[in-house]
């Protein structure tokens, strides 16, 4: 079993960019982690949904995570992988080969998705991965992904397993059960907010940071919002938290990461917007409300 790490701040689920080739663009994207860092992330994660790992072969999965592992070994920072699968067995396998790079400091791991095992189910899935795996997980719990809605204490008790860490939370709203997770979290666990709307809000309540698409955009805001709860700054806290909540919504106008990635081409961080199929690039549209959205925050 690993040990735990505390998790906390603004980490962002890097793209995956590509060349005018097809192929991945391994310095942009190692050029866009410094960039991250520089503005104050705490950590990356690489190989999450945003990075399209599920389009990318497995060649082109370990050259992302040599390039992120590189950087954060540069940096000193957090880096999470995308690991796991639908399958325990399967799962296992692909956390085990994480050890290949001692720059991982943890594992996020989605609830099993499609086959839809009893919360026990989940609650063993996850005890076992994290007895075999060798470095923290974090749970991500997106039910509307994965059709597999787990109430308050399936959490909790998800929390308490020995060897996770903590949770990317995207319940796809703020309900009871967010509150009632918030309010009595197990000793030593993290809860990230992963729908970058509701990020001020899961602050307000208890949640340490975010895992957000949309923070390559505007990271130092997102940080900023970060330290402006942990500070008590309400008023500031309130007001950013708004204008931020209006760049994500914009940020997510069509599927993660299109928006994202016509943004970041369009500010020349990127040297294509292209994404892979079944993906389809932004419309000019979407890419241009996103801008609009970052213009009005920088008069905040």
């Amino acid at each position: 079993m690993a040990q735990d790490i505390a998790l906390h701040g603004i980490h962002v689920p890097l793209i995956t960019p590509f060349s005018p080739s097809g192929g991945v663009a391994a310095e942009a994207l190692e050029a866009l982690a410094h960039e991250v860092l520089d503005d104050g992330a705490a950590g990356i994660v690489a190989l999450g949904t945003t990075g399209e790992a599920a389009a990318l072969d497995e060649a082109e999965r370990d050259l992302v995570t040599d390039v992120c592992a590189r950087v954060c070994r540069e940096r000193g920072a957090v880096l999470t992988v995308g690991a796991g699968a639908s399958g325990t067995r399967a799962a296992e396998a692909s956390l085990a080969r994480l050890a290949r790079w001692p720059e991982v400091r943890a594992a996020q791991v989605t609830v099993p998705s499609f086959v839809r095992p009893a919360a026990e189910g989940v609650l063993a899935h996850f005890t076992r991965l994290a007895e075999v795996s060798p470095v923290p997980l974090v749970v991500y719990h997106i039910p509307y992904r994965t059709g597999q809605p787990l109430d308050a204490g399936a959490l909790r008790r998800l929390g308490e397993i020995p060897g996770v860490a903590g949770m990317k939370y995207a319940g796809g709203g703020i309900d009871a059960d967010t509150v009632a997770l918030l309010g009595a979290l197990p000793e030593s666990f993290s809860v990230l907010a992963g729908d970058d709307v509701y990020l001020s809000p899961m602050l307000a309540l208890g949640a340490t940071g975010g895992i957000l698409s949309s923070a390559h955009l505007a990271t130092a805001r997102y940080a900023e919002l970060v330290a402006a709860w942990r500070a008590g700054d309400v008023a500031r806290a309130r007001a950013l938290g708004h204008a931020l909540a209006a760049l994500s919504a914009a940020a997510f106008g069509e599927p993660n990461p299109t928006v994202v990635k016509g943004v970041l081409h369009a500010q020349g961080r990127i040297p294509t917007a292209d994404v892979r199929l079944p993906l389809l690039p932004a419309s000019r549209a979407s890419v241009e409300a996103a801008l609009g959205a970052l213009e009005e925050l920088a008069r905040l």
